[in-house]
């Protein structure tokens, strides 16, 4: 049974940005279900994760770095950017909840808030935002440092997360003090990490790095007052930084459902649209006026004595596509050229050895002009390179062969709620995966021509997610739509390259920041 819209509902949802044939799309989804996506196999190394050598890492550095320095190459650094801060100090906002006095009594009980609420207080002063943290108990008359030897505990934590004083469980991550020079004792955001870690690797001939944030328009007026503070900071430097913002837009957001798959109305009757998730960022990204992007989370930053693992593999990953990117144009322009066997069956070999891209099964039988036009087609789409990482135990998608007629490219990053959780084999399959995508990518977003790709085009507008979530105490289920790097990239040309741990460094909870990692 379709779910009914009203005349107002219909008024509503265009008011949004939407229109009702989208939400139609939307509540048949949720009411005809998603079918899970079919993994065959994990990529591993030799079989769908390339691993390079020395030689080869240096060779494809030499290229990048070459690349560069070539006028015509618009090269990007892309960070999603807009995710609170909340969940970094839930732990802590908990024991707030739960205890009038923070002491040593209560920091000794065995919960993990406790427990977490410990490694805190007893590495405070290790925080990169210890000193404006002791500034903001100062003017309202704390001594930090009676505090801590005392056992109050409270103002510490309080000061940290309310709004008299950092703010921290109010503020995105972008604006967190992340990190202290060993040397200098200068302090820096997430957000000017990113500007410091795009001059090694990002910079163009003429001394410009592109950088590009998405961030939550509640923030707007705050990010962008950083965002001017950081620009100064560097204005005497032989470097020009040209940062964009954009924002998750509203006709990206998607309907949620009742238990009877209806819309949910809010106490004054009106539809509840929640914002799709980091799969509506597409539409960011398809804004963009770039040949090379870089895509890195806001949270996986290190302090510049750090960063060189990071640079370095930036460049190989670059480098690869650039190679990639030259050797599919030049795959292209001699299919039309030269539309003879011998250029077809060097076509075919490098579309489905280096490029993964799946051939149909009458192939073979096809006449030579259907073949070309075929190689033509498969090859005429954005490229992405993607680092992978080892795994060892952190979260992430994994990369996987899949199977779905639908993909040109059967290798895909999955993440565990794409799969059916009551297969069992598919479960063990699942459990075999051997690396993950840490959010590492370099794409090309623009053919031989110079002209962009509509990146819309290439995504699976089924790969998309039904979670469980609460709005006024009651319970809805939301639609989030076909993730970034999941079912939004899902036909893009694909490869992925194994990268060092070092590369990857997320920042999920305050506590992480005391990681060796991330102290400078």
């Amino acid at each position: 049974m379709r779910a009914s819209i009203s005349a107002d509902n219909q008024e509503q949802i265009q008011q949004h940005g939407l229109n009702p044939e989208e939400v139609a799309r939307q509540l048949a989804l949720f009411q005809e279900g998603i079918p899970p996506l079919v993994i065959r196999k994990p990529a591993v190394v030799h079989d769908g994760i390339q691993q390079l050598d020395e030689q080869s890492r240096r060779r494809l550095i030499h290229r990048y770095d070459t690349e560069l320095q070539r006028a015509e190459l618009d090269v990007m650094k892309f960070v999603p950017a807009s995710g609170a801060a909340t969940r970094m100090f839930k732990d802590l906002q908990q024991l707030l909840n739960q205890h009038g006095h923070i002491n040593e009594q209560t920091l000794s009980q065995q919960d993990d808030a406790s427990k977490f609420g410990r490694i805190f207080i007893d590495h405070i002063t290790q925080f990169a935002f210890w000193s404006p943290l002791k500034h903001k108990l100062q003017q309202d008359g704390y001594d930090a440092a009676e505090l801590l030897q005392t056992g109050q505990f409270r103002p510490l934590i309080e000061y940290t997360l309310s709004s008299g004083g950092l703010n921290y469980a109010n503020l995105p991550k972008a604006l967190i003090y992340f990190h202290k020079d060993a040397q200098s004792g200068e302090i820096k955001t997430s957000l000017e990490e990113h500007f410091s870690e795009g001059m090694l690797y990002a910079q163009n001939s003429k001394g410009v790095v592109k950088l590009h944030f998405t961030v939550s328009q509640e923030f707007e007026e705050q990010i962008h007052a950083h965002l001017e503070l950081i620009k100064n900071k560097y204005a005497d430097q032989q470097v020009r930084f040209e940062v964009e913002v954009s924002y998750q837009e509203k006709f990206t957001d998607t309907i949620a459902v009742d238990e009877n798959n209806e819309p949910f109305k809010d106490a004054k009757g009106e539809i509840l649209f929640r914002p799709g998730g980091h799969g509506a960022l597409l539409d960011n990204l398809n804004q963009l006026q770039a040949d090379v992007v870089f895509i890195k989370n806001i949270d996986n930053v290190v302090p510049d004595s750090r960063k060189q693992p990071t640079v370095a593999w930036k460049k190989v990953l670059g480098g690869l596509l650039v190679e990639l990117r030259d050797q599919v144009f030049e795959i292209r322009e001699n299919l039309k050229k030269q539309p003879e066997q011998n250029t077809i069956e060097i076509a075919k070999t490098f579309c489905t050895e280096t490029l993964n891209l799946s051939l149909p099964d009458d192939f073979e039988s096809m006449a030579g002009r259907q073949q070309r036009d075929l190689l033509l087609q498969l090859t005429d789409r954005p490229i992405r390179v993607c680092g992978m990482v080892k795994n060892e135990g952190e979260p992430g998608g994994g990369p996987f062969w899949v199977d779905k007629k639908s993909y040109v490219n059967k290798l895909q990053i999955v993440e565990t709620s794409q799969i059916d959780s009551h297969d069992e084999q598919q479960m063990q399959l699942l459990k075999q995966s051997t690396h993950f995508n840490p959010v590492d990518l370099v794409c090309s977003l623009t053919n031989a021509e110079g002209k962009a790709y509509p990146l819309l085009d290439f995504r699976d507008e089924e790969a998309a997610f039904i979670t469980d979530k609460t709005y006024e105490g009651r319970s809805l289920k939301a639609l989030e739509r076909p993730g970034l790097w999941n079912g939004g990239m899902a036909n893009w040309i694909t490869v992925f390259v194994e990268v060092s741990g070092t590369t990857f460094n997320p920042v999920k909870t305050v506590n992480d920041l005391l990681r060796e990692t991330h102290q400078g």
